[in-house]
């Protein structure tokens, strides 16, 4: 869930690209809409990403089965086995990137693998 971190972290992350665009526009006072909505774009891609993935990391942790065993594939409905942490990598719409390091599990039945919440 959303921690005190992630909130001091994206008042951080806000406030920065805040004043990055205050001091460019002093120094681009003749600039387009154009290149102001750039920059602003540009700036805000950091934190935007920052956010991406504290939402996703923020997932409510899933529910355990009812048998109280091991999470079902949802493929074959086999057990799953935990395989440790794994970090996937993704690049946002704004070209920043977006790292995800959390638990992997890996079906030993049919192979699929899931990154699941919590």
């Amino acid at each position: 869930m959303w921690s005190p971190e992630i909130e001091r972290d994206w008042d951080r992350l806000s406030a920065e690209a805040l004043a990055e665009v205050k001091a460019w526009r002093a120094a681009h006072p003749r600039a387009t809409l154009g290149e102001i909505e750039r920059e602003v774009d540009a700036r805000l891609a950091t934190a935007r990403a920052r956010l991406v993935e504290a939402t996703a990391l923020a997932a409510p942790a899933a529910d355990p089965p009812a048998d109280g065993g091991p999470p079902r594939c949802p493929a074959c409905g086999e057990a799953m086995v935990a395989e440790g942490a794994r970090t996937r990598r993704r690049v946002t719409a704004r070209n920043a990137e977006v790292v995800l390091t959390r638990p992997y599990v890996r079906c030993s039945a049919c192979g699929t693998g899931l990154f699941p919440p919590g």
